[in-house]
């Protein structure tokens, strides 16, 4: 590898691992800066070490990823014995929170699965139990991004250096 082949490498594993690190902390979008890295080597580099196969493989990982996140917001409270209100109300809590920071992202699914869970009449212990699946949902859609993320990454040091 070139100088330059060897710097452009190097921003892209750490845009990846700034990536990484977004899906932790839901600060930045993990999985499709990840990809955006991914995408812009490949441009940079006209397609040498990666190919567009590979690129369809991460949009398809980070489309994959992203439903993920939602589904088991969803999932995760009608597995709490939430209705459909309170799993509506986790998922839209997540979009809500997106949008207004990292706390929040943890705090709105819990607290929009409550509240459409009272609001369609269930009691307050089934609606709180809707909440606790919305932040069980949110950790474990955090770690399918956290792999799928690893694995991205994991593919791509390897299609580069091997």
């Amino acid at each position: 590898m070139s100088v330059p082949e060897v710097i452009l490498f190097a921003v892209a594993l750490l845009v990846m691992i700034i990536g990484l690190a977004g899906v932790i902390l839901p600060i930045l979008p993990g999985i499709p800066l990840i990809f955006g890295a991914a995408v812009l080597y490949a441009i940079l580099t006209r397609f040498e070490n990666i190919d567009l196969y590979l690129i369809l493989l991460f949009a398809g990982l980070t489309v994959f990823g992203l439903i993920v996140d939602y589904l088991a917001n969803y999932f995760s409270v009608k597995k709490m014995g939430g209705s459909k209100a309170g799993a509506l109300g986790a998922v839209i809590g997540l979009i809500v929170g997106i949008f207004l920071g990292v706390v929040w992202i943890i705090v709105l699914p819990f607290v929009f699965a409550v509240t459409f869970e009272l609001i369609a009449g269930s009691e307050s212990r089934q609606a709180l139990k809707s909440g606790m699946g919305a932040f069980v949902g949110l950790l474990f859609g955090g770690l399918i991004r956290f792999i799928i993320g690893c694995v991205m990454v994991g593919i791509f040091v390897w299609k580069i250096l091997f």
